[in-house]
């Protein structure tokens, strides 16, 4: 007779700007946070902010945390800023979705969340841009 672990799902959203990575698990509905971890928990450094191996230092933390909670299977929602912004993720959405599964998570579904405009979104700066 073979023991079934019973695996308790989460959602893990990852938003990866150029400057920024933040990790944060949800259960499946996005109603209870289990953990949200930013990189400015891990390094003191702005510009270390967005690199990879932050990025991994923080999904590894997060997954911990998760895990000590009883998730042991997640899906994934990677964003980046969207908008006017930038529509492709930053440099520390790869190294984090690698590093939960290296924590010992198991990874369903991974998705594209980033926000896109269907018509258009008004840019910051006014009628005549930014003035310098």
């Amino acid at each position: 007779m073979t023991s079934a672990k019973k695996e308790h799902w989460g959602v893990v959203h990852i938003f990866a700007s150029k400057n920024t990575t933040i990790v944060h698990v949800t259960d499946p509905t996005g109603g209870d946070t289990f953990a949200r971890v930013t990189s400015g928990q891990v390094v003191k450094t702005d510009r270390m902010g967005s690199s990879p191996s932050t990025a991994m230092a923080v999904a590894t933390k997060a997954a911990e945390i998760a895990i000590g909670k009883g998730i042991n299977a997640v899906h994934v929602r990677v964003r980046a800023p969207g908008g006017h912004k930038e529509h492709n993720p930053g440099p520390g959405a790869q190294p984090a979705i690698r590093a939960l599964a290296r924590a010992g998570l198991r990874i369903g579904r991974i998705e594209d969340a980033t926000p896109i405009p269907h018509d258009t979104t008004k840019k910051k700066g006014g009628k005549r841009g930014r003035r310098v």
